[in-house]
């Protein structure tokens, strides 16, 4: 379990990391990703949408945790202030630990690269 200090809880801390952060997705996961300017530096935290085309409640709670295991090591890899976001897609359901952590590796580092001109 993530530490109190770790989660995202309010309902506007989720709507700002996800209306003002970069997005990636990938097959089972889409993260959002908002790094707050550093006057405001706190650690790395981290929440979890998990809806019901995921499935019913048990399935979307087995989701959830099995993402807060993956995220936990990653946060500290994360700049102070960072809030992420991560929704899970209904192919996350059925996905092995293995294509989680590398959808969920994949999406950050292609949220935490830098912008391409098109």
């Amino acid at each position: 379990m993530l530490a109190a200090s770790q989660r995202l809880r309010r309902s506007t801390e989720f709507a700002a990391a996800v209306r003002g952060g970069r997005r990636a997705g990938r097959g089972t996961v889409v993260v959002h990703l908002l790094v707050d300017e550093p006057a405001q530096a706190s650690e790395a935290r981290a929440g979890f949408v998990v809806s019901k085309a995921v499935g019913n409640a048990v399935v979307r709670n087995k989701v959830r945790r099995r993402l807060r295991h993956l995220v936990r090591p990653r946060l500290s890899a994360l700049p102070p202030g960072t809030s992420l976001v991560v929704r899970a897609l209904p192919a996350a359901a059925t996905a092995s630990s293995e294509t989680l952590g590398t959808d969920l590796d994949s999406a950050l580092a292609a949220a935490r690269s830098p912008r391409r001109r098109r």
